[in-house]
């Protein structure tokens, strides 16, 4: 019994830990989206600024409030963290200037 007690715990660590990565990464993303200018998004083809603003602080919403109820954000966590990490990978290099030029048409 004295085991379970101890992967239970571990397991509500893990979780924790999991829920303030993703929390750090979706304020990341929404700091970043919130320095960079609106003409910037339409000019690299890339949905709105506004658009790109409410995923990105509805993920961070998600990831605070699944931080304070110990850890469990579940699917909703996972959606937060999908936003962040998109708009991380693929809008923030396109709209700072640092695009690898992958798609140059």
């Amino acid at each position: 019994m004295q085991f379970m007690n101890l992967a239970v715990l571990i397991e509500a660590y893990m979780l924790r830990a999991l829920g303030i990565a993703i929390l750090v990464l979706a304020v990341w993303a929404v700091v970043d989206c919130l320095r960079h200018p609106a003409d910037r998004f339409a000019q690299e083809g890339k949905r709105t600024k506004g658009f790109w603003t409410a995923l990105t602080v509805g993920s961070a919403v998600v990831a605070a409030l699944s931080v304070l109820s110990s850890g469990s954000g579940g699917f909703l966590q996972l959606i937060g963290a999908c936003v962040a990490c998109v708009y991380l990978a693929d809008v923030k290099p396109a709209v700072s200037g640092k695009g690898g030029g992958w798609y140059n048409y």
